[in-house]
């Protein structure tokens, strides 16, 4: 089922007079993967964007080498 058909599949109700979406825990997992996923989308088109403006140099556009910075994340 793609993110659409998820999320047609909510359901509206009311919670102490006010409107609430009630959508079941899978779709809303389903529904956060796919927004990150936009999110990590966008975070690399803006990187090799900037990229493309310094003219390919990584070190103009600001980015670093996994070598220095490797063992910050282990």
């Amino acid at each position: 089922m793609n993110i659409l058909n998820r999320l047609q599949s909510v359901r509206f109700t009311q919670i102490e007079g006010k409107p609430v979406a009630v959508l079941d825990v899978d779709d809303w997992q389903a529904a956060i993967e796919w927004l990150e996923t936009i999110e990590d989308v966008q975070i690399v088109r803006n990187a090799l964007t900037e990229l493309e403006e310094c003219h390919g140099d990584r070190n103009r556009a600001g980015w670093l080498k996994w070598d220095n910075i490797e063992e910050e994340w282990e």
